[in-house]
């Protein structure tokens, strides 16, 4: 594959069915969809084109899930907003549309409009009016009606920092936990569908299978240079370990310094994005910790896993890292 981004992962969700629910005025020939089956190889994705009516769209869905029974289900802005509906199936919402009908009249939505992609029935042009508008508010009026804790668990919500039509992630928080942002627009490209959506289908997968990888934890100060910013190739280094082991970031803890705290996950979050959520540590004895790995500039002679000494002479470089781990072959 000559894409900059994207690359195959054979194992991941391998036998099992992915459903994809695309946005207004799009279809199942999106570029999602085509990311989703080159990057889940060996999964089946299923996807079909929405109608353009949200009812017979939720009715749909609910049939194709009560067929196909989805090992996991992505929806992106209005797919977002369906997705949510589709209860007892575990599902990435991406830039959810729960205020579609008003983020329509917003946009300029409304009136003569073209599909983004091609669509089975040929049909290339549509016409949104005022009673169409309703329809989509009432269809998201029914959001969140089925959130217990059960679900709370199996809904993941990912939010662009720069998505500028919609803004739901208050809304989200509302009724579930698990909210991350990513850097990225509304429309998801490949950087931003690697980097965010491909770590939260390798978490889920690894739950659904019970997997437990490899630990490997990395102390804060290898990752920056003294200008702050991140060390060459770690950026590089973190996304390659993140495909095959579980990475946690080590931060000193100072509980008196709460300011200094949030600083370090807004870093952490700014440099290695979506894959920071919920895997940053902050603790002052590092060797008191469970982990395979240690990665650190400093030595660490009582931690009972392996350490890796950044900038010792095996390691000078994030490159050397690199390296040994992919010698290691996720071991």
């Amino acid at each position: 594959m000559e894409n900059k981004y994207l690359k195959q992962f054979p194992d991941l969700m391998a036998g099992k069915k992915v459903m994809y629910v695309h946005g207004f005025g799009s279809s199942a020939q999106t570029g999602t969809v085509a990311r989703l089956r080159q990057v889940l190889c060996n999964a089946t994705i299923i996807a079909e084109d929405m109608p353009l009516h949200p009812m017979e769209a939720l009715d749909l869905l609910h049939r194709l899930c009560e067929e196909e029974q989805p090992d996991l289900i992505i929806g992106t802005s209005m797919g977002g907003m369906y997705t949510e509906q589709l209860y007892g199936f575990d599902r990435i919402i991406i830039n959810p549309a729960f205020r579609i009908g008003d983020t329509m009249v917003e946009h300029g939505m409304t009136g003569p409009q073209e599909f983004f992609n091609p669509r089975k029935d040929g049909v290339q042009k549509f016409f949104v009016d005022n009673n169409l508008v309703k329809e989509y508010k009432l269809a998201s009026a029914q959001c969140f009606s089925g959130v217990n804790d059960e679900e709370r668990r199996r809904v993941w919500g990912l939010f662009g920092d720069n998505d500028t039509l919609v803004h739901t992630w208050d809304l989200f928080r509302e009724h579930y936990p698990t909210a991350i942002h990513f850097h990225g627009e509304h429309r998801m490209d490949e950087r931003s569908y690697m980097h965010a959506v491909m770590p939260v289908i390798r978490w889920i997968d690894d739950q659904q299978e019970g997997r437990q990888r490899p630990v490997i934890l990395i102390a804060c100060g290898a990752l920056a240079d003294r200008f702050n910013k991140p060390q060459s190739s770690s950026q590089k280094a973190f996304r390659r370990l993140i495909e095959t082991y579980d990475v946690y970031i080590v931060a000193p803890a100072d509980f008196n310094e709460s300011q200094q705290m949030a600083e370090t996950i807004a870093w952490m979050q700014e440099y290695y994005d979506a894959p920071t959520y919920n895997h940053i540590i902050f603790a002052n004895q590092k060797h008191l910790l469970a982990g395979d790995y240690l990665i650190d500039c400093q030595g660490n002679d009582n931690f009972m896993g392996t350490v890796i000494e950044l900038g010792s002479d095996s390691f000078k470089t994030w490159e050397e890292v690199i390296t040994y781990f992919d010698r290691m072959g996720g071991q």
